[in-house]
């Protein structure tokens, strides 16, 4: 196995979400994990993982499952927010290695979930904003979404958008493009 210092965590989380603003009493939470683990040395995805985790102060919307695809029964039967945490944790490393994210949403939200579960916040301090790195790299103006992303580096948008295990798994392209091109830097965020 390749050493630490080549390995990264990509992840993304879906969360509930309303078309407007939450319902009164409901809070965004995280619904899904998606984890990519990227080799940067040897330039390739090596394992895709999917955690789903169970809301317990919000429901899963029809606006939140048409845009995931994720319905109440499949979150319901998914774990606890702790446990995913421990499992990131143990099962992934997610505090030994470094981390990234498409955006800062990610990292806010686990932050903002940790705190108000008082749950061990699960990453080290080693994240790397890849929308930022991708934006300076390419030059250009603007952040993009990702799926404009894969369109700008000439990738293809694999599964479906707005699913964490399926994101991660497309941001990790992104960030292999990158340092193929020898343009990936690792920040601290």
């Amino acid at each position: 196995m390749e050493t630490d210092h080549a390995l990264l965590n990509v992840i993304d989380v879906e969360s509930t979400c309303w078309e407007g603003r939450p319902p009164p009493g409901q809070v965004s939470e995280i619904i899904e994990i998606g984890l990519t683990v990227v080799d940067l040395r040897a330039g390739e995805r090596l394992a895709r993982h999917r955690l789903l985790v169970r809301p317990v102060r919000s429901e899963v919307s029809a606006f939140c499952t048409e845009l995931t695809g994720l319905t109440r029964a499949d979150v319901d039967a998914g774990t606890g927010f702790a446990e995913a945490c421990r499992l990131l944790a143990s099962e992934h490393r997610s505090g030994a290695l470094p981390w990234a994210s498409w955006g800062d949403y990610d990292r806010t939200m686990f932050t903002r979930q940790c705190r108000a579960t008082g749950t061990a916040y699960p990453f080290g301090r080693r994240h790397t904003n890849a929308k930022v790195a991708f934006t300076a790299a390419y030059g250009l103006p603007r952040r993009p979404g990702m799926a404009q992303a894969l369109k700008v580096a000439g990738l293809p948008l694999e599964g479906r958008h707005h699913r964490g295990d399926d994101d991660a798994w497309n941001i990790a392209a992104l960030v292999l493009d990158l340092a193929g091109k020898g343009r990936w830097t690792a920040s601290s965020s």
